[in-house]
């Protein structure tokens, strides 16, 4: 029982890290980023990105300091359940004195991009300084026209498979009578097919390009999905134990006796 409450434990501390640390703060950049996309503002709004097709990036940056600063290169990166999926980095140098903004424009190759994203993906644009340090970034949705078969569609299809047998392995052991007769036990049983599902359910939401599998949505999902999985383990019927096997090498025969009746007359 103790090892069933610390495990408990151990996964609140870590879904409570996740949603404390899972949206980094900005407000120490000294440099206020937007971008453009092909002359377009797509700060906080869906950039849709084909990878067929260059893109041109336009890049603002303001000094909100009074010291001038060095930019050593133009940072793109999609992130999705904490996991960097693409990342491209472009040594674009430039100055950008005290109090002051500047723009700069430059071309993006995304023709790999096929091979690494499929569908909406949460994406950074990052301004990173000479010693490598984020100086400013702006956060947006791409919707990437990528393949089924990119990295990311390829785990979320490993996802989906692990989930079912997951699933498969925990309805088994119910049918067949092996589950654990502890509650708690049991619950922790259907923990890792309910956590898979809610993965599944946000990466597939993310492939259909309906929902960006952002921080505010992903965790609520794979959170709920994990507590169902836990009801339903908690709420699995106790197992039934199975008839003790006869031994077929036992040379005894069973005997049942009574107590005879008092009326009982000798044959004589």
């Amino acid at each position: 029982m103790r090892r069933v409450i610390a495990a408990g434990v151990a996964l609140g501390v870590a879904a409570l890290a996740v949603l404390l640390g899972g949206s980094p703060a900005h407000a120490a950049e000294p440099l206020g980023v937007t971008v453009a996309f092909d002359g377009k503002d797509i700060a906080g709004s869906t950039a849709t990105i084909d990878p067929a097709k260059p893109v041109e990036l336009t890049v603002t940056a303001s000094n909100r300091g009074d010291a001038p600063l060095r930019v050593r290169s133009v940072r793109v990166k999609g992130v999705a359940l904490a996991l960097t999926f693409f990342a491209y980095d472009t040594t674009f140098p430039f100055d950008v004195p005290a109090g002051e903004s500047v723009t700069r424009t430059l071309v993006l190759d995304f023709a790999d991009l096929a091979g690494q994203a499929i569908g909406l993906l949460p994406t950074t644009v990052e301004v990173v300084g000479a010693g490598r340090e984020t100086l400013g970034a702006v956060n947006l949705v791409s919707e990437v026209n990528g393949s089924l078969w990119s990295v990311y569609g390829a785990f979320g299809i490993a996802l989906l498979v692990l989930t079912a047998l997951a699933w498969a392995t925990a309805l088994l052991a119910l049918a067949r009578h092996k589950l654990s007769p502890n509650r708690w036990r049991r619950a922790l049983r259907f923990l890792p097919a309910g956590v898979g599902t809610g993965l599944v359910a946000v990466v597939t939401l993310s492939v259909l390009r309906l929902v960006p599998p952002e921080p505010s949505i992903e965790i609520p999902v794979v959170l709920g999905a994990a507590v169902i999985g836990l009801l339903l383990g908690y709420l699995t019927p106790h197992p039934v134990p199975g008839p003790a096997p006869f031994p077929a090498d036992d040379p005894t025969v069973g005997v049942t006796t009574r107590k005879l009746d008092a009326t009982t007359e000798d044959v004589g």
